[in-house]
């Protein structure tokens, strides 16, 4: 078949999203690939495109095909490989690539699709009083281990905190991690074993894709709402897959900022009693809300719901502190494991983060921050809107705006050309398990300052090189 050039970077496409599924164990061996009708609808691309991507798969024996029956993949599972989680590092859909790039950026590097908050915004006058009054603490809170708990008087400002949500959860129920990453990396470990089956949000936090493979379990994604997941593709899910958990953000939802209702989060919970699923509640943005959402642990008491956060997108990403409360009867069995993954933590981080807490400085800060966003939340949007690009949602606070381009324009092309001129986008493939939200783009209200991204983003809006194959 000849196939323009176009043509061939589609074909391409599609092959590596086949082998990102395998890499991703999303398809196993003897697993039968989608019907060349449904995966054209699903990529947005012709028929004969799948019918060569197939074709060029089969003949390097990554798949075969049966006369009659379909495509199956071949051969036994490959050692695991994050790098072939997503398309590889030159095409912009890849979640490993957006956080490598906003990682390595220069600091004059526009990062529109970064999920953090600029450096200058941030409470660096804060951080340096603060470390000014530990470097004069006793010697063993800058040279040793935190307790396996982590430090108990943040512990109990946490718990403190998390009552405010509705959350009961003593200090003896909380444990302090590295990190929010961290965080779920060891209740991934502690919950679920590989092949088992994880339920997250279409779209969800790109890194829960990454994490969750990097386990080897089989990641399942439901389509998200304005209200919550849709709860029938959720019940659906449970009944043909049995999933083990589900990780999700009951407010200021990643990507889209969208927040659980209560009707949603009742019978959600209903759900995941009838199916004993456990849920993983990620709630690192909490203090980014201007009124409280509703929480799923608050509604469980922490029975079926464990809740977490972290202080890097709201203090700092330097100084990393997170923490997990769950259930009394979990706790021995992830301080036993924390130990043997990372042995003590960080005393210095969370005293640090407990000093800011305690002297208002956080607090003052956080009122300012989100005053700060609300302003450019608006403006931001008022941009995008005058070039036809329509957020999802109004948020309701946070930091990100979940928006649909101009019909027939795809995101990740728009962001190839962003990279050409040093802006780092983030299309929606980053974020969808299922690769169907190829019209959309996530952006950072807090580093949409520069006006290159919108002289960028217009040039390529009205450029036909980005738009679909119909």
């Amino acid at each position: 078949m000849d196939i323009s050039p176009q043509d061939g970077t589609l074909v391409e496409q599609v092959m590596q999203a086949i082998r990102q599924r395998i890499a991703g164990r999303t398809l196993g061996p003897g697993a039968r690939l989608p019907s060349i009708r449904s995966f054209a609808l699903t990529m947005q691309v012709s028929k004969s495109t799948i019918v060569e991507a197939y074709d060029r798969l089969a003949a390097d024996g990554t798949i075969q095909s049966r006369r009659g029956s379909g495509f199956y993949v071949a051969g036994h599972m490959p050692p695991l490989s994050l790098s072939e989680i997503g398309p590889r590092l030159d095409h912009a859909i890849d979640p490993l690539w957006v956080s490598h790039l906003s990682l390595d950026a220069d600091e004059d590097m526009p990062k529109p699709g970064c999920g953090w908050l600029p450096p200058s915004w941030m409470p660096e006058a804060g951080v340096r009083r603060a470390l000014r009054t530990l470097a004069r603490a006793e010697d063993a809170l800058l040279t040793d281990y935190s307790t396996p708990l982590g430090l108990k008087p943040l512990r109990q400002l946490l718990s403190r905190r998390m009552a405010e949500h509705g959350i009961e959860a003593a200090p003896n129920q909380i444990i302090i991690t590295e990190s929010g990453t961290q965080a779920i990396d060891l209740l991934c470990r502690f919950l679920v074993e590989p092949d088992d089956t994880v339920i997250v949000d279409d779209p969800c936090y790109f890194n829960f894709h990454a994490l969750l493979r990097a386990h080897r379990v089989k990641v399942i994604g439901v389509p998200y709402t304005p209200n919550g997941p849709d709860l029938d593709r959720f019940a659906e899910a449970l009944v043909e897959h049995r999933p083990r958990l589900y990780i999700t953000n009951s407010a200021l939802h990643n990507p889209t900022g969208a927040v659980l209702s209560p009707v949603i989060a009742h019978r959600l919970l209903k759900l995941a009693e009838q199916h004993d699923l456990t849920i993983i509640e990620d709630d690192i943005f909490a203090d980014f809300e201007h009124e409280p959402a509703p929480r799923l642990a608050a509604f469980d008491g922490l029975e079926r719901v464990i809740h977490m956060g972290s202080f890097s997108k709201s203090l700092s990403a330097s100084v990393r502190c997170g923490f997990i409360a769950t259930r009394r009867e979990w706790i021995n069995g992830l301080v036993d494991l924390r130990i043997a993954t990372s042995f003590g933590g960080g005393r210095l981080s969370s005293e640090l983060v407990l000093l800011m807490l305690k002297d208002g400085t956080y607090r003052k800060h956080m009122d300012q921050l989100r005053a700060r966003l609300a302003q450019n939340m608006a403006e931001t949007g008022t941009k995008l809107k005058a070039l036809g690009l329509l957020p999802w949602i109004e948020p309701r606070g946070g930091m990100f705006l979940w928006c649909k381009l101009p019909d027939g324009v795809d995101a990740a092309s728009v962001a190839q050309a962003g990279l050409k001129e040093r802006i780092v986008f983030a299309p929606g493939n980053v974020f969808s398990l299922t690769q169907s939200a190829h019209s959309y783009m996530r952006f950072n209200v807090a580093q949409c300052a520069d006006p290159r991204i919108f002289t960028v983003l217009e040039s390529a809006l009205n450029s036909r090189e980005h738009v679909l194959e119909r």
